[in-house]
């Protein structure tokens, strides 16, 4: 499991790369988003993913890879907006951002690292394409949640969803860092 905490880091430091280019580009925007808005935002990165796995076509040209750090740079967001709450206004603390991107990437780590002892690194046996699906369902999941008002009897919350979301992505990321595109055939 060594190796996968250093995928993990290795990963999350490119998709926090990206957040961070776009924070300086667009400010703290998303602070305006509400969680439905960041989930439906997931759905839509998803189903471009099973589009895209299915036909073998983009015509945005968006890649497997783009999507997925989406995927975990959204799912980051819902989990500070649920933290912090929806703003009206763009008067955010950048660095503020920054360590809360930071905060819940070590959460997603731990938690990742808790299941992946348990599981066994099932999901290193499994195609992108199956974990793909898995995030879709945690999509659809999440937003029945939202309209339940984000009430549950026996499931987990929509932050549970979303960190989950968030590894699943990383799993796919690290899985086509290792196969790399010559090979990315055999994993779908």
């Amino acid at each position: 499991m060594q190796k996968t905490a250093q995928q993990f880091d290795e990963v999350m430091a490119l998709c926090r790369d990206l957040f961070r280019k776009k924070l300086t580009d667009y400010g703290p925007s998303f602070r305006v988003l509400r969680t439905p808005s960041l989930t439906d935002q997931i759905y839509i990165k998803v189903k471009s993913l099973r589009n895209f796995q299915t036909t073998g076509l983009s015509k945005v040209g968006e890649s497997e890879q783009e999507n997925f750090i989406a995927i975990v740079n959204y799912a980051i967001i819902g989990l500070i907006q649920l933290h912090k709450g929806c703003a009206d206004d763009l008067q955010q603390d950048r660095d503020e951002m920054l360590a809360l991107y930071d905060h819940f990437t070590a959460e997603a780590k731990e938690l990742m690292m808790r299941k992946n002892h348990d599981y066994g690194e099932a999901w290193r046996e499994m195609r992108i394409t199956s974990i793909t699906d898995l995030i879709f369902q945690k999509v659809l999941r999440t937003k029945q949640i939202e309209d339940n008002a984000g009430e549950t009897l026996v499931s987990e919350g929509i932050d549970a969803n979303y960190f989950d979301m968030l590894n699943y992505a990383v799993f796919c990321l690290i899985k086509l860092q290792e196969c790399g595109t010559e090979n990315l055939g055999k994993l779908v």
